[in-house]
């Protein structure tokens, strides 16, 4: 799919199971050995070629048996917006599945099962520090930003070796809810790591 333009750009958050902060961004070991990740993002703008992309949110569940970056490899799950036409899933699922290259190509050679890609109603909230997500009978995730010293302004991470979203500083974010029950895999990590901040891929 070289040669295909497209870009995306908005706003995403991620919970996992990891205590604050997740020492997989560091390439570090996942606290319990294994990692379990939510990661939601809102497409505020993007294309692919003539397809527009505006407004569409896309989920993605990852279960990592150990260290993400030595293996073994991911379980993922996808979701994409019920809201998008069959143009613009194909096209949401070529760039989240790493199809079309980009930051999901590089992504793609850590995975090793697909569990599923359906669409679904996604609710994506944002209200301040607070992150919300919703797909009836499979997640409910709410995480909000930690207070830092100088309670005005953000705890945040830059230029780490991990990112979701490369070249964005990551807040550094704590769950309030965080459950998910689907495709074999059930848990429930309320309390844990969580991070947000704006994104722009590209090929």
């Amino acid at each position: 799919m070289t040669g295909i333009n497209w870009r995306l750009e908005g706003d995403y958050f991620e919970a996992c199971n990891c205590d604050t902060v997740c020492p997989c961004v560091f390439l570090g070991n996942p606290d319990q050995g294994e990692c379990d990740v939510t990661v939601a993002w809102h497409n505020e703008k993007g294309h692919f070629d003539s397809t527009h992309l505006d407004g569409l949110n896309v989920v993605g569940v990852f279960h990592t048996p150990g260290n993400m970056w030595t293996g073994p490899k991911w379980k993922v799950a996808l979701y994409l917006d019920e809201r998008a036409t069959k143009e613009q899933a194909d096209a949401l699922g070529k760039i989240y599945s790493g199809k079309a290259g980009g930051f999901f190509g590089v992504i793609a050679e850590f995975i090793g099962e697909i569990a599923g890609v359906r669409p679904v109603p996604i609710k994506f909230e944002m209200d301040g520090r607070k992150r919300i997500l919703q797909i009836p009978s499979a997640i409910d995730l709410t995480i909000e930003g930690i207070e830092g010293g100088d309670k005005s302004k953000e705890v945040t991470i830059s230029n780490k070796p991990m990112a979701v979203a490369p070249g964005f500083a990551a807040v550094v974010a704590k769950s309030t809810k965080n459950s998910y029950s689907d495709h074999g895999m059930k848990w429930d990590n309320s309390g844990k790591n969580g991070f947000y901040s704006r994104f722009a891929y590209a090929p």
